[in-house]
């Protein structure tokens, strides 16, 4: 069984993986992933600010299933 830090740290490294395959660091204003992983329970909260890009939010979004799809293989039998 994962640890806590174990699910909260593939989450991360799974969001910011998405973003990162996206947009270079320079084009990124600001990137908070924000995961808490209590008593079975995932919150996972993507931020991006990509200046001048309409898709940023759109990136966000995937970059968060991402990061619920690496804790579901971590946690798979």
């Amino acid at each position: 069984m994962a640890t806590d830090e174990e699910i909260v740290t593939a989450a991360v490294d799974a969001a910011e993986s998405v973003v990162f395959s996206r947009y270079s660091r320079s084009e990124i204003r600001d990137l908070d992933v924000t995961v808490s992983f209590e008593a079975g329970d995932l919150e996972v909260d993507v931020y991006l600010n990509v200046p001048d890009d309409t898709d940023s939010e759109r990136v966000a979004e995937d970059a968060a299933l991402a990061a619920r799809s690496a804790v579901d293989d971590l946690l798979e039998p």
